[in-house]
């Protein structure tokens, strides 16, 4: 109850202490009476709450009261509502048999009136009428229960029936299967009845147009039977000139006849084109011996000019509607090799490199009808790849007869070295083929000419590049350390002369330019084969041939340059270093070095500034080989003498600086050298200068000796130790005890060696030595 009250006071706010929840009685007298002497009107204020009872239970009865009338209007309300649901009813019930008996009226009528139509052939009003009639015959659906109603319909389902067996017979009678066709064009009867064929079973219509289509190419299969001459490939044309002309007397005589949607044109030559391509095959696979590839590619050739003529005429709709298989056309490529069939023959593949880089969209065939007749042609393909397998080795013999008639390209420094033309010729012959095949087919033929391709990429590079690299032969007479001494600036030392230089930076371009583009072919292969092949066009392989093509031709480069600089190396550890009094100007097998690198270098560099990588990679290979071998003559150099040592420093300096600035020497442009060789370079001659410092240090002590030895070469190997015994020109007894020291001290070095790090500042030397150390740095200062 306080839960109500509290509820009702949020309804209705009042302010009277009876209407309060936590009303308290006593309170509420003391309210009223608060002293004794208010007692005094204790009877008016009982008359005025019993007038406040009065007016309570008049507002309760009345409030009473009210709810008793509001449940007795509802229930009239009610009544009326009921009423008026049963007048609704009645209505829609009385529509309903209305509009039902007007339709049977109409049903019943329109019965009639197609009864007798369809006997007097009254074909026109009959394709509205029929329509009309069925419409309403589908509201009679759910009364089909009803005699009456099941009568009319298989009224209705019988003249459909005899429609459809009267409009065959006119149209046999119009056309007949055998004989000739009825002279002169269409009547309104055959074209009205197309009208009403539309609106029966669609049966009817397919029947119409498959007899109409097969009697009018009739003739077509008598002309061109297999045993008559013109039905074989090379009198091809006159078959699509029949077609047209039988397309164009059709549009004349019979083109009102049909509806439009039935795309009657359409039709006829897609049908021609089924069995023109069936009689194709038979014939092919009858004479098959008979077919040479010339034969082959006039009859594809005018075959797909045809298909062309059929995609700019109709739209192919009758291709996708179920009644005519649509053939299989190659996948969606982007190709840019895909030109007009004037361009094959001159265009270049190359492929610049924005368009690889930019998103490639699938490009869909715009000619529904490619492979609709040309498809008979796919078994017989294996004529066209054996062509051009003989083709192709006939071109790579004329490639291999021509360099040697020609002989090599001429040196063509100014534009970075010259790419054998033979090259541009066979990928332009690649790509006439490959874009041929693809338009004769996508399928295994693609996978067969590109094993056609794949091999004579490797004959190429193996008879044309790698073929014709020059060999490396001993030099005859050999050279003397004297007459390498005495050698005059400019003389030549060299095994190849310029122009073979230039040819094997030629051959090597060459097979830089064949790799990218055989990447490149492959990629375009893949575009036009079919999705279910890709994965079988695979030119790593050849690929890997002309890297090895470019490596063997750099490895030709680096061997020549290593070899002219032989002699002048053992000239070098044929000295008596032990002898040498002074420190002068570099020796003359620096010298003879340095004429031979800028002698070849210039050259190979000139011949390759179109393929600036490959450069650096000689200019490495070059480093990698000459280093150690410098190292290993510098070890056969002994006894040294502290001059000696001094000497050898110098020439180490020179040789340092100028296989830093080997990437350009004798070129007007200074680039800076790639850093990969740089740290090459500066490893390995750095490594030969702490070989002579080592050598030039004092023995005496012998811990430091080690210590600085461990330090400066980082070695640990005792042959190299005993090697700059050897080159110090110590006795065997003095040997035997460094040997020992030094396998002692290489674990762990000792800490208190801080002041080792130099030998040239820090070891313990004489007067002498550390006078001579400073002169040998000023040379060095002077040289640079």
């Amino acid at each position: 109850c306080l839960q109500e009250e509290e509820l009702s006071l949020e309804v209705f706010p009042s302010q009277d202490p009876l209407d309060r929840a936590d009303f308290n009685a006593v309170e509420y007298i003391n309210t009223l009476f608060p002293t004794e002497q208010s007692l005094a009107n204790i009877d008016e204020v009982v008359n005025k709450i019993r007038l406040k009872i009065r007016r309570l239970d008049d507002n309760i009865r009345t409030v009473v009261r009210g709810q008793t009338n509001v449940g007795q209007d509802g229930r009239q309300v009610k009544e009326i509502t009921r009423d008026i649901k049963q007048l609704d009813h009645a209505k829609r019930h009385l529509t309903t048999s209305i509009t039902t008996l007007n339709h049977l009226h109409m049903l019943a009528g329109g019965v009639d009136s197609l009864e007798a139509m369809t006997r007097r052939r009254q074909y026109g009003e009959v394709a509205n009428l029929l329509q009309g009639v069925v419409n309403v015959l589908e509201h009679f659906n759910k009364y089909m229960g009803i005699p009456q109603i099941r009568q009319l319909s298989e009224r209705v389902k019988a003249a459909q029936n005899e429609l459809g067996q009267q409009i065959l017979a006119d149209f046999e009678e119009a056309f007949p299967s055998q004989g000739t066709k009825r002279p002169g064009g269409p009547s309104n009867v055959l074209r009205d009845a197309c009208l009403v064929a539309n609106v029966l079973d669609p049966r009817i219509k397919q029947e119409i147009i498959k007899k109409f289509i097969k009697q009018h190419l009739s003739e077509y299969l008598v002309l061109f039977q297999e045993n008559q001459d013109v039905a074989w490939l090379d009198k091809i044309d006159r078959r699509y000139a029949w077609i047209k002309r039988q397309l164009v007397d059709y549009e004349e005589k019979y083109g009102r006849m049909f509806p439009p949607e039935w795309c009657m044109t359409e039709r006829i030559a897609v049908e021609f084109c089924h069995v023109t391509r069936t009689e194709l095959a038979k014939i092919m696979r009858t004479r098959a011996k008979e077919i040479e590839v010339k034969l082959l590619l006039f009859a594809i050739q005018r075959t797909t000019n045809f298909e062309g003529l059929l995609a700019k005429r109709f739209s192919g709709c009758t291709l996708a509607d179920g009644t005519v298989k649509k053939p299989e056309v190659p996948p969606p490529s982007t190709n840019p090799f895909l030109e007009d069939e004037t361009g094959t023959e001159t265009d270049e593949i190359v492929i610049e490199k924005s368009d690889t880089d930019r998103p490639k969209k699938p490009k869909v065939p715009d000619n529904p009808f490619h492979g609709i007749v040309s498809k008979c042609f796919e078994p017989h393909l294996y004529v066209y790849i054996e062509s051009q397998d003989k083709n192709l080795g006939e071109l790579i013999d004329r490639f291999v007869a021509d360099f040697k008639a020609q002989g090599p390209p001429k040196p063509n420094v100014d534009e970075g070295g010259a790419v054998l033309p033979s090259c541009a010729d066979l990928f332009v012959y690649y790509k006439k083929c490959m874009v041929q095949c693809s338009q004769l087919s996508t399928g295994e033929p693609m996978i067969a000419l590109t094993t056609i391709f794949q091999k004579y990429l490797r004959e190429y590079a193996w008879k044309i590049l790698s073929g014709n690299l020059p060999k490396t032969t001993s030099s005859s007479g050999g050279l003397t350390i004297t007459s390498l001494l005495k050698e005059k600036e400019g003389s030549e030392v060299a095994k190849f002369t310029f122009e073979e230089l230039c040819l094997i930076c030629s051959i090597l371009s060459t097979a830089e330019y064949c790799l990218a583009t055989t990447q490149q072919l492959e990629e375009k292969l893949k575009e036009k084969v079919d999705a279910s092949l890709m994965e079988r066009i695979n030119l790593t392989g050849e690929m890997d041939t002309f890297s090895i093509v470019i490596s063997n031709s750099i490895q030709l480069l680096v061997q020549d340059l290593d070899a002219a600089c032989d002699p002048a190396l053992t000239a070098m550890s044929k000295m008596q270093w032990q002898n040498v009094e002074h420190v002068g100007d570099q020796s003359p097998y620096v010298t003879s070095v340095i004429l031979h690198i800028k002698q070849n270098v210039p050259i190979i560099r000139d011949n390759l500034a179109s393929t600036r990588k490959y450069f650096t990679q000689f200019c490495i290979k070059f480093a990698n080989s000459f280093i150690p071998k410098f190292i290993n003559h510098l070890f056969k150099c002994k006894p040294i003498s502290m001059v000696g040592a001094e000497q050898l420093l110098l020439d180490t300096h020179s040789l340092k600086m100028v296989l830093l600035d080997l990437p350009s020497i004798g070129s007007q442009v200074v680039r800076k050298a790639p850093a990969s060789y740089t740290k090459i370079v500066v490893k390995g001659m750095t490594r030969a200068e702490m070989i002579l410092k080592v050598v030039m240090a004092p023995h005496e002590p012998p811990v430091v000796f080690v210590d600085n030895y461990i330090k400066l070469l980082a070695d640990c190997s005792t042959d190299t130790f005993q090697k700059i015994l050897d080159m110090k020109g110590l006795k065997r007894s003095e040997q035997s005890s460094m040997l020992e020291l030094f396998r002692q001290r290489l674990p762990a070095p000792p800490s208190g060696a801080e002041n080792t790090s130099s030998l040239s500042l820090s070891a313990p030397t004489p007067e002498q030595e550390s006078s001579r150390i400073r002169k040998l740095e000023k040379l060095i200062k002077k040289r640079l």
